[in-house]
């Protein structure tokens, strides 16, 4: 079995673009991945191009060896848009090495360590707390979540004192607490907003007496020791790691204890060969993984078989691919709604779980190239903020 064609599809997913890699084999098999979009989308079919050539003609089944050649190639350590294109292609490895032995990937992975995944609703905005009863409700009824991802943002962090932006974000939990059912849990993504560790850790600390699930990346990735001085006096668990790339810069992060839970994506980080290598790295530190997975459906089945194969997994980001469009901040309840069309069976939670389908090989769902192909590209670019001075905010 030798890889023959790539094919790469540049479509969307409800209201984000997306870009879906196939590699075809000379026997027949199609092996699917979905790279993350960083923002310049249509600079990753080029890029794919370029990384086709070192992978035409080799047996898929070596999937190590070929991603660590992908790796290896670019002399210099790859960033967002090399990684990007990189995991797309370790998806596609080992959805073919896997149907090549008609099993499911996590079966190459170990076999599954659990017998179902739990996810998390992405929710991304901070709603008052009577309609964030109303749809968090809603998600619990239709799909069985106890689990949800907010903001803290009430009020416009630059244009209010930050003490009154942590107050405010303070009172909100509680509200909510007061208002939503006792057993779900809440997290908040600060999104990397902030710029001071001592004032990440303040509002963390307000938020602590209500019991988030996680705080989510409220510092910037670059400086990883800043991470360790945030944790020390932080009283609530510390998420953090979805703009981090290689086991490299999570040994950094998890050598200063900058996290008590990291969060890869396995569309940024080389796929599940370097998701793998980062889990064994965090179980030593007895540190959870807890994947960042704002993406499309197919990366969703990717990280099934990942957290299926885990130890140290605790809890997968999700987002229905029918139903409301992305957006992150604000106050209100998205309206918008679209569907994904280009996975036609994708995994969706029941009683809060994602089930596993060991009767199928591969990643386990059905691609549709015809909905890639007439759900073309559409532009994306992130809002980035600014200040009441005039200058730019962190986005």
């Amino acid at each position: 079995m030798k890889i023959d064609r790539m094919r790469v599809f540049v479509t969307r997913d409800k209201d984000r673009p997306r870009v879906i890699v196939a590699l075809d084999t000379d026997d027949g098999l199609t092996g699917w991945g979905e790279c993350y979009n960083h923002g310049p989308d249509l600079a990753l079919p080029p890029l794919l191009d370029y990384l086709y050539g070192f992978i035409a003609g080799q047996d898929p089944t070596r999937v190590e060896y070929l991603v660590n050649l992908l790796i290896q190639q670019s002399r210099f350590p790859p960033g967002a848009l090399g990684l990007s294109a990189i995991s797309a292609l370790d998806h596609c490895l080992w959805d073919l090495a896997a149907k090549a032995a008609n099993v499911p990937v996590y079966k190459l992975l170990g076999g599954a360590v659990r017998d179902k995944i739990r996810v998390y609703a992405g929710v991304y905005t901070a709603p008052d707390a009577p309609a964030a009863k109303e749809e968090l409700d809603r998600l619990n009824e239709g799909w069985g979540f106890t689990a949800f991802k907010l903001s803290p943002w009430r009020i416009d962090l630059h244009a209010n004192r930050w003490g009154e932006v942590v107050r405010a974000s303070a009172e909100y939990f509680r509200s909510l607490r007061e208002t939503i059912r006792s057993d779900y849990e809440i997290a908040f993504d600060a999104h990397a907003k902030i710029f001071e560790p001592a004032a990440a850790r303040q509002l963390g600390n307000a938020l602590a007496p209500y019991d988030p699930l996680f705080f989510e990346e409220p510092l910037r990735p670059e400086n990883i020791e800043a991470w360790g001085d945030l944790k020390q006096g932080l009283n609530c668990t510390l998420a953090t790691g979805e703009s981090l790339y290689s086991r490299f810069e999570f040994l950094r992060l998890l050598q200063v204890k900058g996290a008590d839970w990291i969060q890869p994506d396995i569309c940024v980080v080389g796929g599940i060969t370097e998701m793998r290598k980062i889990a064994v790295l965090a179980e030593a530190h007895f540190v959870s993984m807890a994947p960042h997975n704002p993406m499309g459906p197919l990366a969703t089945a990717v990280n099934v078989h990942f957290a299926a194969a885990t130890q140290n997994f605790r809890i997968l980001e999700y987002r229905l691919p029918r139903g409301q469009c992305y957006v992150y901040g604000g106050t209100d309840i998205e309206t918008r709604e679209d569907e994904t069309r280009y996975v036609v069976d994708p995994y969706l939670p029941k009683d809060g779980y994602l089930e596993l389908r060991p009767d199928r090989p591969g990643w386990g769902v059905e691609m549709d190239e015809k909905a890639m192909q007439e759900d073309g590209y559409v532009h994306w670019q992130r809002r980035v903020p600014k200040r009441p001075d005039g200058s730019y905010a962190f986005a």
